[in-house]
């Protein structure tokens, strides 16, 4: 059942975040239909930038892991083996070297793109995979161009099944909604914007190789919660660890990355975004578990807006309750 609705909910979250875009086009004179292929377009460049942006960084560190490799198992020989020896545990550090670096060597060939090839080949090999993810892509861009052309009637005919007795409650919630995810909508993306520029400015200042790579990728997980920054620090500890080894680059991302957190999260997010659309921390990660189970990868990027949704409806809900003759009884 998942499969089937993924494609349409990826769809309208798509022409809801890409709506604004197709406004803003209209009201200089483009045609509607014009504008909804433009704005299409946008947001096709911007998925194709963050999948750029994330082979740039396996680029950049797949050829150091294969180099450093053969150090890592140097210095955890020197460090770890007479703490071994004091157990009486003898452990073959020769042919864990090069077993090791033969397997090392055996995935990632001296081309960079080797594992992107791989990946390519495998997806390849899997025919039903690859007409599947045809067949999902053609209908999300069909679904997301008509209901950017017609978004307004879409929801006119919505509007038409609510009862009249409830329209008005409809409206409301809807509007209210709206509010919601626009401010989060907006609000993240200035965030993302600050943020992209912070990490990358401060990577480069550390001598991080693939800097403004690594800081803007950094910055659009900002969207997944904990997940996202997570993700984008652990990527910048391996980068300094790869390029400068254990030392002042791994300080230096500490306090990068400490300091972004802070000015995200107490000066940045509560002031563009609010706080975090009201959802308590176990409840975001509930509802990324849920997504993400329901929906795949992008299910877990769908989880925090779609669930502002949900709690405008859990809210009303509540208050209908708690105002009802029953519960007051």
């Amino acid at each position: 059942m998942a499969e089937i609705f993924t494609p349409f909910l990826t769809a309208f979250i798509l022409a809801y975040a890409l709506r604004p875009v197709c406004l803003w086009l209209e009201r200089r004179r483009l045609p509607r239909a014009a504008a909804a292929g433009i704005a299409m377009i946008i947001g096709l460049g911007v998925c194709f930038l963050i999948l750029s942006l994330f082979i740039t960084l396996l680029k950049t560190e797949i050829p150091l892991i294969k180099a450093q490799f053969p150090d890592w198992i140097q210095n955890t020989q020197s460090w770890l083996g007479p703490k071994l020896s004091e157990f009486h545990i003898n452990v073959d550090w020769g042919t864990l070297k090069s077993s090791a670096t033969q397997k090392i060597t055996d995935h990632f060939n001296d081309n960079s793109d080797a594992l992107m090839s791989s990946t390519v080949e495998t997806v390849l090999t899997s025919g039903s995979s690859v007409i599947a993810g045809f067949v999902n892509a053609v209908l999300i861009l069909f679904v997301m161009f008509y209901l950017l052309i017609d978004w307004d009637h879409f929801f006119k005919l919505i509007r038409k099944i609510v009862p009249l007795r409830a329209q008005e409650t409809v409206h409301h919630l809807a509007m209210h909604a709206d509010g919601l995810l626009s401010q989060y909508l907006r609000g993240m993306l200035i965030v993302i914007s600050i943020m992209s520029v912070f990490y990358s400015v401060g990577l480069s200042v550390i001598g991080i190789k693939g800097a403004a790579a690594l800081g803007v990728f950094t910055a659009l997980m900002i969207v997944i919660p904990y997940i996202g920054i997570t993700l984008g620090f652990t990527l910048a500890i391996l980068a300094a660890l790869l390029q400068f080894g254990p030392g002042g680059a791994i300080i230096g991302v500490l306090v990068l990355y400490g300091l972004g957190q802070f000015i995200e999260g107490f000066f940045l997010t509560p002031r563009l975004v609010g706080e975090r659309i009201g959802l308590h921390p176990v409840a975001v990660l509930f509802a990324l578990l849920l997504f993400g189970k329901l929906f795949g990868f992008f299910g877990v990027l769908l989880a925090l807006p779609t669930s502002a949704v949900g709690l405008v409806l859990l809210q009303y809900g509540w208050s209908r309750y708690t105002q009802s003759s029953w519960y007051q009884k």
